[in-house]
């Protein structure tokens, strides 16, 4: 082995210990083995986080192998290793096209999300993203931006609350939800995560701990407007990937399930009724490699109880 591979798995070696305490990758063998990754090629991480699925596909790569890992949360950068064929992003995925140009490319080989909220940012109390701390009322990916969970709350009108709770969050009573916020919401203070429970606590509906689960996704959707994010990523991907190249995107909600399953099939996200009548064939894009979403074995699921909703489809160029 020559001193650049040495140096090369030594880098892979020193953050393996890190991931599952950071995240634990979910369908980790299944995404790195859909990428078939060829050794020169040039890879992008769209959720890089822990560094799971990156550490996967640098073992992969051969020393002018290169990957591209993009994530927007701060504290992701300290996952990064000292492995000089990796180039991190400190940006959202929704500008794939963009920093791959300013880095002189223009194709690459593969591209791999794992979408949702890494489990360091439901550990950590402070970021607000989960119903088992108490802790500012934030859940921004992004903290330089200006939306959080309190300014939504505070600022959204009854209609864009009942929307957003039942699109994201499928809440059973989102209206309720909605009319009950907006009429208490000013006769208390909403700086907390202890705070908001307080004042939605009359409306909640069934098994506490699921209906604030719902409750809290549908708010980190908005917050970080996740499906904006989704769709202009994959909108990328007809002139990003090369021929053959392959993308492998990781969903844990319905909606972000349906939008890749419909642009990987349609080339657009509306679900198209068949009509015998009509003969507009649009020219495929994309050549599924598995009919059906690839889903945890056995084994995963006792393992990572976050693998039960997730969903990998796969598609190649053509």
């Amino acid at each position: 082995m020559n001193e650049n591979n040495s140096n090369q798995q030594s880098a892979i070696s020193n953050f393996k210990s890190e991931i599952s305490d950071y995240h634990i990758p979910v369908l980790f063998q299944e995404s790195i083995d859909a990428l078939n990754i060829q050794p020169n090629g040039v890879y992008v991480d769209c959720t890089f986080g822990g560094g799971g699925h990156s550490k996967g596909i640098l073992e992969k790569l051969g020393t002018n192998g290169k990957l591209f890992a993009f994530d927007q949360d701060a504290d992701a950068q300290k996952n990064v290793p000292d492995d000089k064929r990796i180039v991190f992003v400190p940006h959202n995925f929704r500008h794939l096209q963009r920093f791959l140009r300013l880095n002189s490319v223009t194709e690459v080989d593969g591209v791999l999300a794992d979408l949702g909220v890494s489990s360091h940012q439901f550990d950590e109390g402070s970021r607000g993203f989960s119903i088992r701390f108490d802790g500012p009322f934030d859940m921004r990916m992004n903290v330089q931006q200006e939306v959080t969970a309190a300014s939504i709350i505070a600022n959204y009108t009854e209609q864009q609350l009942h929307k957003m709770f039942e699109q994201y969050g499928e809440v059973s009573n989102s209206k309720t939800l909605a009319k009950h916020i907006v009429q208490y919401r000013k006769q208390v203070p909403l700086q907390t995560i202890e705070q908001f429970k307080s004042l939605i606590a009359p409306v909640v509906k069934g098994n506490p701990n699921k209906y604030l689960a719902q409750v809290f996704q549908a708010l980190r959707m908005e917050v970080n407007d996740e499906t904006g994010a989704l769709k202009e990523m994959l909108q990328q991907l007809p002139v990003v990937l090369k021929k053959g190249g392959r993308a492998a995107i990781i969903t844990f909600h319905s909606i972000e399930d349906r939008l890749v399953k419909n642009f990987f099939r349609e080339g657009s996200f509306d679900e198209l009724p068949y009509n015998p009548f009509v003969q507009d064939v649009k020219e495929k894009i994309f050549n599924p490699i598995s009919k059906k979403p690839i889903t945890a074995n056995t084994e995963e699921l006792k393992r990572n109880t976050r693998s039960r909703s997730a969903k990998l489809r796969v598609v190649e160029r053509m």
